[in-house]
């Protein structure tokens, strides 16, 4: 029998359906899901270990994943290094974006630029992970051009139009410039990377900044300037 509002008494007329069981993931998604949760797990391995001391057996491990299906995602160790890679030179050239879209002064961007990556370094597993491999081309016969291309090109801009604005001291070649610049950040995370001393990258990187704009800042910018260094904190 019907209820007189049109529901059967088993409760699945037409106003009150029970909730279909949810569909399952599509294929695409859950392989998507799979390499993501692969490449999260290779960067935090890559992060304590390096390269050369990283297996995919361990990487399975922390993925939990069996080795056939990390293998099904990624050929080899290399193959997933260069993933780990391209995820953090996406990861920080988001966040870059950020920055150069708020309209600091170019000093200012740079600035925050570099205290916002060294909290990404700090924080995520995966651009600490990206970062440290480009430092190990080397041995491991990486794809490191992308990030160092990304923050040569954006720090060339910035420094462009600092010295045509009159930010920057005229006269400032800003490709050679910039090569140091990104040089400079590598050093010092590197160092930092080395001791076992990660949140001390704040201190390198804001003493590297406060010995650089003395002499890169315009005269009558320096003294402002010198005041933006405090930003590069946790």
């Amino acid at each position: 029998m019907s209820d007189d509002d049109g529901v059967t008494n088993n409760g699945q007329g037409h106003g009150d359906r029970p909730t279909p069981p949810a569909l399952p993931k599509p294929r695409q998604e859950r392989a998507q899901a799979t390499q993501s949760a692969i490449i999260q797990a290779a960067a935090t391995v890559f992060a304590e270990r390096g390269y050369a001391r990283t297996t995919l057996d361990v990487v399975a491990v922390e993925a939990g994943v069996t080795k056939g299906a990390l293998y099904f995602h990624f050929s080899s160790k290399r193959e997933l290094a260069n993933a780990v890679i391209a995820e953090e030179t996406r990861l920080t050239a988001l966040r870059a974006q950020e920055t150069l879209d708020a309209g600091y002064s170019v000093i200012e961007t740079m600035i925050r630029l570099h205290r916002n990556l060294a909290a990404q370094i700090v924080d995520d597993a995966v651009v600490a992970a990206g970062v440290k491999l480009t430092t190990e081309e080397l041995v491991a016969q990486l794809d490191i051009s992308a990030p160092y291309d990304l923050w040569t090109d954006l720090t060339v801009d910035l420094l462009r139009r600092g010295v045509e604005n009159g930010e920057l001291r005229a006269g400032l070649d800003p490709e050679k410039l910039s090569r140091f610049v990104v040089g400079a950040f590598v050093g010092v995370n590197l160092v930092s990377n080395s001791l076992g001393h990660g949140p001390d990258l704040f201190m390198r990187v804001r003493e590297m900044w406060e010995i650089l704009i003395s002499g890169i800042a315009a005269p009558e910018y320096v003294e402002a300037s010198q005041l933006l260094p405090a930003l590069i904190r946790p």
